[in-house]
């Protein structure tokens, strides 16, 4: 079995690569960061990578999200809760990395909510195109 790796923390990838997200283990990553408690365990350079890591990630399924938003018209209410959380994920997203257990734990809300909206957008989708699209990384 062979993977690709995803390095993009700046989001310069589209999501019109039809590159495919292993949901999955960043999933894992994301509740074991958000279960997180207590002192910090690793070092910064530790805390710094998988902020890293979770960026990339989070960064491409906004991408994929707005896309889908995109098939939608500007009014519909799917639509204009998925941009108003792309709009935070940017703000938040785009802050500088902190070495931290929290700035690690904010980027794994980050990217669970975007997951969470992707979702949403795929389960009320109606045309099979639209669908097909915005399930990419739905089930990945």
């Amino acid at each position: 079995m062979t993977h690709t790796v995803l390095y993009d923390p700046d989001g310069r990838l589209d999501a019109e690569l039809g590159l495919p997200l292993d949901r999955a283990p960043h999933m894992r990553l994301v509740r074991d960061a958000i279960a997180w408690s207590g002192p910090e365990r690793l070092h910064p350079r530790d805390y710094d990578q998988i902020a890293l890591q979770l960026t990339g990630h989070a960064n491409a399924v906004a991408a994929d999200l707005r896309h889908c938003c995109a098939a939608l018209p500007p009014w519909a209410e799917p639509r204009v809760l998925a941009e108003l959380l792309l709009e935070e994920a940017e703000r938040r997203l785009g802050q500088p990395r902190l070495s931290t257990a929290r700035c690690v734990q904010m980027r794994a809300r980050q990217l669970r909510a975007l997951y969470d909206r992707l979702d949403h957008l795929t389960a009320v989708s109606r045309g099979p195109e639209h669908a097909s699209r915005c399930g990419a990384h739905a089930g990945s």
